[in-house]
This record gives structure tokens, C-alpha cells and sequence, in this order.
């Protein structure tokens, strides 16, 4: 009977269990669930559109060769075999946290010839010498009855998924970066070839003023008026053609090549990229749900809350059912009644030191705090990367069209001007210099292009696509 009540007892007190610390949810007051947060975007609503993202943004390029540079390096790059490495590693220590939750065995076995000491057995004659063994096998299992092992298991998985967001933010920077690499590459040459043709004009300048010097039909210091021009056109090349080469050993980097083997043919490019259509940006909505920096954090909070539990289980008794059997003695006796023995029955571990253990429970809290605060911080620097992002492409938008208009109204000069000196009313000096400027509205195209893809590219890493499979 007495053996009876204990197991009901037992059984009621396990029935009368639950899993302590708090069950998760994101908070209510965090950043991410503001209205204002899921609404439109305030900025730059002309040169975008409200259709969702689509996952492989640099498509919209239409560039067949960006698309192969960005699949090399997604499948070769080193940041990404390292977050690959790390996801591995957070798995295989959800699984060995998993196994906890299993039944426990272990086996023990050791043989020896060993004489035991006749003082430590209170005796004057010495024992015998003789061969003797301990054998002994036991199993276990946690009941986990307050979620310590329930908790730890919900953190690791939070982590898993937290590592998993952490590879995809690393693949859409390789995938951001190779593009701006490549965008670089291209806008140099384009930017190369108007510099070649702004020095050919100037030095064609020169040598017609300097003709007209040595008929003392225009004063010497024209010369020199010409040269300024030429030499500043010249000192422009040396830093274009050194941005374009390092821009073509960042690819190789991110592909995990060596500058030797840096693929020299993309030099060939000389035209900026250019959208097919306006970008697509979404809502704020899609983007608290799209970007893996936001998941991220959001799944390091979880990891912090379940550890709450882990810690707040340490003030409950950790009760397990285990069972135990063996054999120890001299080899003569082996596995006989008087060297085998077993056990069977619960196993109780309480910690004692109360104050220790609160302590540990108000440092998860705290992390808990701190990790809430980051959370926040991230939605609302993407949301403020977003923004700032569409102000900036708007406002090169405008700069471009402007230095646009003013490209055509000097090509529109030139062509004129080419007509009449053609027709003998105007001097080859004069229809020369309508043609620098118009070299030199076009260099002005050149660089707000240059922004333009760079400010673009910076605007899709911002909305946070590129991470799935490719």
C-alpha cells in the first residue's frame, strides 16, 4: 500500500508539471509589428513600382554575364562555404541536444590483477594477488518535468534558423557586390571611351591653335588655355582604368579565384546597365518578411526567450528513472550471486545554492532585453536603409534626366555646327569646340550613370532579396 500511494503521489506531482519560462511570441510593443512599418513607402515613388520583389533581382539587368558571375560566386565563395560550415555545425548541435531527450545508456568494463592493501581491509595478513573485474551497465531517462531539456532544444532549433538567415544575408552581399563589381567594370570603359574621345578632341584643338599661332592669327597664351583641358583629361585615365581593374579582382575574389586568374574578357564591357523595367520595391510588409537580417535578429530573441526557461528549470528538481546492473569481483567468481549486483529507482538532483541560480535567470532576462532592443534596431535601419535608398536613386533619376537634356542640346549644337562648317560659315576651331562640349555632357552622363547603377544596386540590397537557391 505504501509503495502504492508513493506511485500515485508521483504521478500526480508529474501530472501537476509544466514547462516553466515564457512561450514565445514576438512582442507586441516591438518594432516590427508598428503600423507604420507595413505601410507604402514614403520616398521615391516615380522610378519604382509597388509589385513584390522578385527573388532574383539582378535579372532585370538582362545581362546574361552578370548572371554567370553571380552563380559562380554564390557556388564558390568563401564567405558562403564558411556560413555553409557554420549552418552544419548549429545542426549538429540541435541533433546532439536532441539526443538528450533520448534514453541514456552507457557500458563500463575493466580487468586487472591487482593485490588489495591488507591496511586498508584493517587486517595484518597480506591478501592474495588474483586477477579481478568490474563490469557494469546502466540506462537513464530524464523525465525533463519543468522543460530545462523541452527549452534548450526550442533554443538550438531558434539558432539553427538564426544561422540559416545568416547564410542567406551573406549571399545576397555576394550577390549585391559582384553586381556592383561588374557595374563598375562597365561604366569604366563606357567612361573610358568618352574620356579617349574628349583627348582626341583636345589634342585635334591644340594642333589647330597652334597653327594659328605660327600664322599670328591668335596669341600664344591660347595654347596654353587648351593645354589645361588636355592635361586634366589625361590625369582623369589613370585612376578610371586602375577602378575598372580592381573591380575586376573583386570578382575574382568573391568567385574564390586568384587576381591571376581574374577573367580578363569582361574588360570588354563598355556600357552601363540598364533596367528593363522600374524596380519593383513592394511594401513594408514584404520587406519585415523578406529580409534575412530581420529574421535573423527575430530568431536570436526566440533563442534568448527559450533560455529563460533553461535557466528557470534549474530551480526545479531534475528527476530521472534510470536502472543499473553489473558484476565486480576476482575472475574466479565472475557473474556469480556473490559478484553481481543491479539497482533500480529514480535519481533527484536539486541545486542548492538558490541565489546562483536567480542569477543565471536574471542574466537570460537581460539578454532577453537586450536582444529585443537589436531586434528593433534592425527592422528600423532597414526600413531607414529602404527609404534612403529611394531618395537617393529618385534624386540621380532627376540629375540624370537633367544632364540628359543637356547632352541633347549640345548634340543638337554640334550637328548644326558641323553643318555650317561644312557650308565654309563658321571656323573648324569653332565646330571643334562644339564637339567638346558635347564630350563633355556626355562624361557628365557617364558619371550620373556610374551612380545611377550604384545606387540601384545599393537599392536592392537594401529590400534584401537574392537569397534564395539560385
Amino acid at each position: 500500500m505504501v509503495k502504492r500511494g508513493l506511485m500515485v503521489a508521483s504521478m500526480l506531482m508529474i501530472s501537476g508539471c509544466a514547462v516553466v519560462g515564457p512561450n514565445y511570441h514576438v512582442p507586441e510593443r516591438a518594432a516590427i509589428n508598428s503600423p507604420g512599418a507595413k505601410d507604402a513607402f514614403r520616398s521615391g515613388s516615380q522610378p519604382t513600382e509597388a509589385a513584390p520583389l522578385p527573388d532574383h533581382w539582378w535579372r532585370l539587368y538582362d545581362d546574361p554575364v552578370l548572371d554567370h558571375l553571380i552563380k559562380q560566386a554564390v557556388a564558390a565563395n568563401t564567405d558562403l562555404r564558411i556560413a555553409d560550415a557554420n549552418l552544419r555545425r548549429s545542426l549538429a548541435l540541435l541533433d546532439a541536444g536532441g539526443a538528450r531527450k533520448a534514453l541514456q545508456a552507457n557500458l563500463d568494463a575493466t580487468t586487472s590483477y591487482a593485490q588489495r592493501s591488507a591496511e586498508a581491509e584493517l587486517q595484518h595478513v597480506q591478501p592474495p594477488a588474483r586477477p579481478i573485474y568490474n563490469a557494469d551497465i546502466s540506462v537513464s531517462y530524464d523525465l525533463d518535468l519543468f522543460g530545462g531539456l523541452k527549452r534548450g532544444i526550442e533554443a538550438a532549433s531558434a539558432d539553427v534558423e538564426a544561422t540559416v538567415a545568416a547564410r542567406d544575408l551573406v549571399r545576397i552581399n555576394v550577390a549585391a557586390e559582384t553586381a556592383r563589381a561588374y557595374a563598375d567594370i562597365c561604366n569604366s570603359g563606357y567612361q573610358l571611351a568618352v574620356l579617349r574621345r574628349a583627348i582626341a578632341a583636345q589634342e585635334e584643338g591644340i594642333r589647330l591653335t597652334q597653327i594659328m599661332v605660327d600664322h599670328g592669327r591668335t596669341p600664344p597664351f591660347e595654347l596654353d588655355s587648351r593645354r589645361a583641358p588636355l592635361e586634366a583629361s589625361r590625369a582623369r585615365m589613370p585612376r578610371i582604368v586602375a577602378r575598372r581593374q580592381n573591380a575586376l579582382f573583386r570578382i575574382a575574389a568573391l568567385e574564390g579565384r586568384t587576381p591571376d586568374e581574374a577573367d580578363i574578357a569582361l574588360l570588354a564591357c563598355h556600357q552601363p546597365l540598364v533596367l528593363s523595367q522600374p524596380i519593383p520595391v513592394g511594401d513594408g510588409q514584404a520587406l519585415l518578411e523578406r529580409r534575412p537580417d530581420i529574421r535573423m535578429a527575430e530568431r536570436r530573441l526566440a533563442a534568448s526567450s527559450a533560455r529563460i526557461g533553461v535557466a528557470t528549470a534549474a530551480l526545479y528538481p531534475d528527476i530521472r528513472l534510470g536502472a543499473s546492473a553489473g558484476s565486480t569481483g576476482a575472475v574466479s567468481d565472475l557473474m556469480s550471486p556473490l559478484t553481481n549486483r543491479f539497482g533500480l529507482g529514480p535519481l533527484i538532483t536539486w541545486t542548492i545554492n538558490r541565489h546562483a541560480v536567480r542569477a543565471r535567470i536574471e542574466a537570460a532576462n537581460a539578454q532577453e532585453v537586450a536582444d529585443l532592443a537589436r531586434f528593433d534596431g534592425v527592422v528600423l535601419n532597414a526600413l531607414k536603409e529602404v527609404e534612403t535608398a529611394l531618395n537617393s536613386y529618385a534624386a540621380g533619376l532627376t540629375q540624370e534626366e537633367a544632364l540628359e537634356h543637356a547632352r541633347d542640346a549640345a548634340e543638337r549644337v554640334a550637328s548644326q555646327t558641323s553643318e555650317l562648317r561644312h557650308g565654309g560659315r563658321v571656323s573648324q576651331l569653332e565646330a571643334l569646340q562644339a564637339e567638346e562640349d558635347l564630350i563633355n555632357a556626355e562624361w557628365a552622363v557617364a558619371e550620373s550613370r556610374r551612380a545611377i547603377n550604384d545606387d540601384q544596386i545599393t537599392l536592392f540590397l537594401a529590400l534584401g532579396g537574392g537569397w534564395n537557391e539560385i
